[in-house]
C-alpha cells in the first residue's frame, strides 16, 4: 500500500513522502492516527501544491534573513550592565539581555538566535553571532558599559 505521510515519522519517512507499507500497517495505524493518507491522484496533487508553496515561502524567508543581515551586520550596540571592582560583571550577559537590547533599537530578534560563544563576564568589546535563518547569521559587536 503507497501512503503519503502527513508528518515525520520516524524510520519511515518525511512528510509529504510516498513510501510503500504493509496494508496492516497502513490501514490500521497510519490511516486510524491520520499520520498518513492514501496515494491517490487529488492527494498527490494537493502534496505538489503544498511543497510549491512551502518552498516559496522558505525563499521569502531566505531573502527576508538576507536584507537584516545587509542592515544588521557589523553595527555595534551598547549595554549598560552593573559591576564591580576593575570592570568584572555581577552575573553575565545573556541572549536575553542582547535580544532586549535588539529590540530596543527596532530589531525583532529572539533570545535564542542569539549565539555567546564564551561567556561575557567583563566590560568591554565583544562579538556576537545572530542566526536570522538556517543558512544566514551575522556578526554584531557588544560594548559593555558599567552603569
Amino acid at each position: 500500500m503507497k501512503v503519503i505521510l502527513l508528518q515525520d515519522i520516524k524510520g519511515l519517512g518525511k512528510e509529504g513522502q510516498v513510501v510503500e507499507v504493509s496494508d496492516g500497517y497502513g490501514r490500521n495505524y497510519l490511516l486510524k492516527k491520520k499520520l498518513a493518507k492514501e496515494s491517490s491522484a487529488a492527494n498527490m496533487n494537493e502534496v505538489k501544491l503544498k511543497q510549491g508553496a512551502r518552498a516559496e515561502h522558505e525563499k521569502r524567508a531566505l531573502e527576508a534573513a538576507q536584507a537584516l543581515k545587509d542592515d544588521l551586520g557589523g553595527k555595534s550596540f551598547t549595554l549598560k550592565m552593573k559591576c564591580g571592582e576593575g570592570g568584572k560583571l555581577y552575573g553575565a550577559v545573556t541572549s536575553a539581555d542582547v535580544a532586549d537590547e535588539l529590540k530596543k533599537n527596532g530589531y525583532d530578534i529572539e533570545k535564542k538566535q542569539v549565539v555567546i560563544n564564551t561567556p561575557i563576564k567583563s566590560v568591554g568589546t565583544f562579538g556576537v553571532r545572530i542566526k536570522l535563518h538556517p543558512k544566514v547569521s551575522c556578526e554584531i559587536n557588544m560594548n559593555i558599559e558599567a552603569l
